[in-house]
């Protein structure tokens, strides 16, 4: 890879393919526009774009002397749902510059909560404006009151100008190759038009969404033009063996040529030890069970059934139950749970911020099924009562499905679950034998150090990385 300071960057002979195009200077925002055939590019980018035509995408090298030493990764994460997304990214560039001191990363993110999350050196970000998306799968803006054409056309200027002013070496997209709503396409393209593309990474979780529904939304949205266009590398964080991402999703070769299944991605112990919570909690001779409804924004049901469960355990039995609602739950749904403290036993916390040590400190896990989850799951060994997500996508059910198949965790549909059949659960959970249902099946979880690895050899053009599309 070029140094830092140069304008344009030398590829590696897997971006043959695309550096074959002809690279035109853009002068205006008109030729941009043009390159990006029908994708609805948002007026507020293109006045942005237009104003900066003439500037140098790298830094002058009269800039500070240090930043020179310093590869740069931009993380984009859309977070429109949910906590996992920013969860993951975070994890991942905390690995980087742990493990590379040479690495400095900064994140584009919509999540409201990246802000409560530790953030190491090396590492900033830049909150844009939040969306959500509704049980529906609609996005809309959760706060600014603004119109959704007017906030994604703020949140791309914001984006725009990030990859021009930071200027990174490589940028990591995470699931959607040109973004929500396609706000990361006019970046790419400005740089691509200059020829200053950087190295760029899509990273793909195990699952999306059932075959059907995936395959039309790649197509629809031209995702993998996207990937034929401008990605160098397609990461995914899972095993074929569970889920085959590339064959079950009908992947072409232009796309599964560049697909590498890294594996799951193992998850750090906590920052307290299990002693230390069970002490905090009054654990003594009970089980400790961990109900956690994930960010929270549609696990208020879960929580619910499991609170009215309670009522239901065998007189003498012993369980003390630590529940977080998660700080996307709405207050009215947070009011309804807590209506449950007087339950004996019953602990009831907002958010945690080191889920990893809950995890750790618990005989028994009962939560729905992110992918996040399931990996701080699988990273212990814990037994595992899982009630995903079933509505928009289907990907929790489609994981915790096969998961359970495996004998990782036991799994129950959202649509057949009742406070008396979740208790009942429950209960055989914890009188089950200390060995553990995930003896069966042994996940591959060094998703991590691969994914960072990958990620620091293609800012290296001399180390090449072999594609592991079909296995």
């Amino acid at each position: 890879m070029s140094d830092v300071h140069t304008a344009t960057s030398h590829r590696s002979s897997q971006t043959a393919e695309r550096d074959a195009a002809p690279h035109v200077v853009s002068s205006a925002w008109g030729e941009a526009a043009a390159r990006a055939g029908d994708l609805p590019l948002t007026p507020g980018v293109a006045q942005v774009l237009q104003s900066r035509t003439d500037r140098d995408p790298r830094l002058p090298s009269a800039e500070i002397c240090e930043s020179a030493h310093l590869k740069r990764i931009l993380v984009y994460s859309h977070d429109t749902f949910g906590l996992g997304n920013i969860k993951r990214m975070l994890e991942i560039s905390k690995h980087l510059v742990a493990t590379y001191s040479d690495v400095s990363v900064l994140i584009i993110s919509g999540s409201p909560m990246v802000h409560a999350f530790r953030i190491s050196p090396r590492i900033d970000y830049i909150k844009l404006p939040c969306l959500t998306r509704t049980l529906d799968g609609v996005y809309d803006v959760k706060f600014l009151g603004l119109r959704y054409d007017d906030t994604i056309r703020l949140r791309a200027t914001l984006i725009t100008n990030a990859l021009l002013d930071f200027a990174p070496d490589l940028i990591l997209v995470d699931k959607k190759p040109f973004g929500v709503s396609n706000e990361l396409a006019p970046g790419l393209r400005l740089l691509h038009g200059r020829g200053a593309l950087p190295k760029v990474v899509l990273l793909l979780r195990d699952i999306l969404d059932d075959q059907e529904t995936t395959t039309a939304t790649w197509e629809r949205n031209r995702y993998h033009d996207a990937v034929r266009s401008f990605y160098d590398r397609i990461l995914v964080v899972g095993s074929p063996e569970i889920f085959n991402l590339a064959t079950e999703y009908k992947f072409p070769a232009s796309s599964g040529s560049k697909l590498q299944f890294c594996g799951y991605l193992r998850r750090d112990r906590g920052l307290r030890t299990r002693e230390q919570i069970r002490g905090e909690l009054g654990v003594h001779d009970e089980h400790l069970v961990l109900v956690t409804g994930g960010g929270g924004e549609d696990g208020y049901q879960l929580l619910a059934n499991y609170v009215h469960g309670l009522s239901h355990l065998p007189r003498g039995m012993k369980i003390r139950t630590l529940l977080i609602c998660g700080p996307e739950m709405s207050e009215q749904n947070r009011r309804r749970i807590r209506l449950g403290a007087a339950q004996p036993g019953l602990v009831i916390q907002e958010f945690n911020n080191d889920m990893m040590g809950c995890i750790d400190a618990a005989d028994l896990v009962v939560s729905m099924a992110g992918y996040n989850t399931i990996c701080e799951i699988l990273s212990l060994r814990k037994r595992a009562i899982v009630v995903p997500r079933v509505r928009p996508v289907q990907e929790q059910w489609m994981r915790a499905e096969r998961m359970a198949q495996l004998g990782l965790l036991r799994a129950i549909h959202p649509d057949h679950v009742t406070p008396m059949k979740l208790m009942r659960a429950v209960i055989e959970e914890l009188n089950a034998d200390d060995g553990g249902s995930q003896e069966a099946y042994k996940v591959d979880l060094d998703g991590m150090s691969r994914v960072v690895s990958s990620l620091y050899a293609l800012l290296d053009d001399s180390a090449p990385i072999a594609a592991t599309s079909m296995a």
